[in-house]
């Protein structure tokens, strides 16, 4: 068992106790004492109980900040020897609970709660959203109550970073839910593959930030990196067997983290193509174009199709991105005459008006019935969405918007005009590309914490006052992406994403200005993440 530092302050406390009780003791059985100048027989002493440890004072200081607190007079709470985590270890909060005695070095009870203890309950009926929770510090205790095991699991992970912060938690009542129900970190492992032990480690961070998504791009040009039992053949050398994907996915589970994975087509297939050259687009001259798929080729949408449908069966959660981004034969200025084959594929399926776009849409508008055919919600970037097409983008997928730097750049508020949800991956702030290529910079979390929000979809200006909002914009993502993959080591990437996404998680939970200024955010995040 871990000996944290509240431990060593409560044991040198019930230290001082007991020595203050035995002096007192001696002092009254000596010759000069009370009861022997009075005559009267000395009873034995009884020792008295060792005192709870009491919580520190002032609003308890966590990331992200708690959007509610109401102090109370009283000594609030601490950990101490006696510190149990309650919670019925055959409900939904077992797993909750373990955690969070494992956390602090604390036992387990299934009820009983008494002075000391933290509790754990779930109330149906609470009015605290399925991801918020109602925290309650009285009488040298603590209870958490959530209508859904998420919000107790955020309402323990506020215990902690309390703990770790200030020793323990203030007196009176905390009542905190996030702004966007969508929270997260996309990782590219396909040009730089890490460890399942890295990415889990990087979960934990996550988890303690109240981040709830973690997107993996596992497929491109320079690798594929999760082992497949359909196409084996494409897959990589370095890869993540299933069995660490499992892995993965049960601590995932744990820490209430939806993993999203991204199979990117029409292009950023080189990995599937080096397997299968015969899928390779090609231009007029017969050269190839590097990491696209021939999408006129039906062997083509098969071989992507399987990979959704595996994939869609191993990872459980409601979400598959799909990609479509940068597809190569839309970067030309006539796509119609550099692959005549693909222009003539889109009039033969679209009619005599289509184009290379719309084979490129209706591409994506297959995989993604592909995706929800395996019962998920497709996600795509906004650069796989083309205007002024024969064909048009499905309606029932979400955009994951990211640049205005394609070709025909379109706004994001003509995304959000055109009915779908948008999800914030605004390179200009959440984009760590590793060796800086193509003018992108390392993010700095200050400028996420003073200027992003999740509104700020392009550049530095929110959209308007009607699409800002979780209905249209339902949250983020911070995104590491590995084109120079020699340029940082994993522990390097570790560090370097540690404050960015620690403001990423600020600014999801609670959009408004940060009342801590940024020297204080990054004191506060010394003492409180792991």
């Amino acid at each position: 068992m871990r000996h944290a530092p509240w431990r060593i302050f409560a044991l040198a406390t019930a230290v001082t106790v007991i020595l203050a009780s035995l002096t007192l003791a001696l002092l009254r059985g000596s010759p000069g004492g009370a009861a022997a100048s009075s005559g009267a027989e000395t009873p034995t002493a009884t020792p008295s109980p060792l005192a709870l440890p009491d919580g520190p004072t002032g609003p308890p200081e966590i990331i992200p900040a708690v959007r509610s607190f109401d102090a109370a007079e009283g000594a609030g709470w601490a950990p101490s020897e006696s510190t149990r985590v309650i919670a019925d270890s055959g409900g939904p909060l077992d797993g909750t609970a373990d955690l969070l005695a494992e956390d602090l070095g604390v036992d387990r009870a299934d009820d009983g709660a008494r002075e000391g203890d933290i509790e754990l309950t779930l109330d149906e009926g609470a009015d605290t959203g399925g991801e918020g929770y109602h925290l309650v510090t009285g009488d040298h205790r603590v209870t958490i109550t959530g209508s859904d095991d998420a919000g107790v699991f955020y309402g323990t992970r506020t215990v902690v970073q309390a703990v770790r912060g200030a020793g323990g938690l203030p007196e009176g009542e905390i009542r905190d839910r996030p702004d966007r129900p969508q929270r997260g970190l996309s990782l590219d492992t396909a040009r730089k593959p890490f460890s399942a032990a890295w990415i889990e480690d990087r979960m934990r961070e996550m988890a303690d930030l109240k981040l709830n998504q973690l997107q993996l791009h596992f497929s491109d040009d320079q690798g594929f990196r999760v082992e497949s039992e359909t196409h084996p053949e494409v897959v990589s050398e370095d890869h993540l067997t299933k069995d660490e994907v499992r892995g993965i996915l049960d601590l995932a589970d744990q820490l209430h983290i939806t993993v999203i994975p991204e199979i990117d087509s029409p292009g950023h297939l080189g990995a599937v193509l080096a397997a299968h050259p015969d899928l390779q687009l090609r231009r007029a001259d017969g050269s190839v174009t590097a990491g696209a798929i021939d999408i006129s080729n039906p062997d083509a949408a098969a071989i992507v199709d399987d990979l959704i449908t595996e994939y869609a069966d191993l990872f459980p959660g409601e979400y598959l991105h799909l990609g479509g981004d940068e597809y190569a034969a839309l970067f030309v200025s006539d796509p119609e005459a550099s692959y005549p084959d693909l222009a003539a594929a889109a009039r033969d399926r679209y009619g005599s008006d289509a184009r290379v776009q719309d084979l490129a849409t209706g591409w994506l508008n297959d995989r993604a019935d592909a995706a929800r055919g395996a019962g998920k919600t497709p996600q795509v970037w906004n650069d796989g969405m083309f205007a002024g097409g024969v064909v048009q983008p499905d309606k029932e997928r979400q955009v994951t918007y990211w640049t205005g730097r394609e070709i025909g750049a379109r706004e994001p508020v003509e995304y959000l005009e055109g009915g779908w949800q948008v999800l914030n991956l605004n390179s200009e702030y959440l984009y760590y590309v590793l060796g800086e290529p193509n003018g992108f910079t390392y993010p700095t979390g200050e400028r996420i914490y003073d200027e992003w929000t999740p509104d700020v979809l392009r550049g530095s200006n929110a959209v308007p006052d009607r699409f800002a909002n979780a209905d249209h914009i339902p949250g983020g993502r911070f995104a590491v992406w590995c084109d120079q993959a020699g340029a940082q080591t994993p522990e390097e990437v570790a560090a370097g994403i540690r404050l960015p996404l620690a403001a990423t998680a600020q600014k999801l939970w609670n959009p408004d200005r940060p009342t801590l200024s940024w020297t204080e955010f990054t004191q506060l995040a010394d003492r409180v993440m792991a």
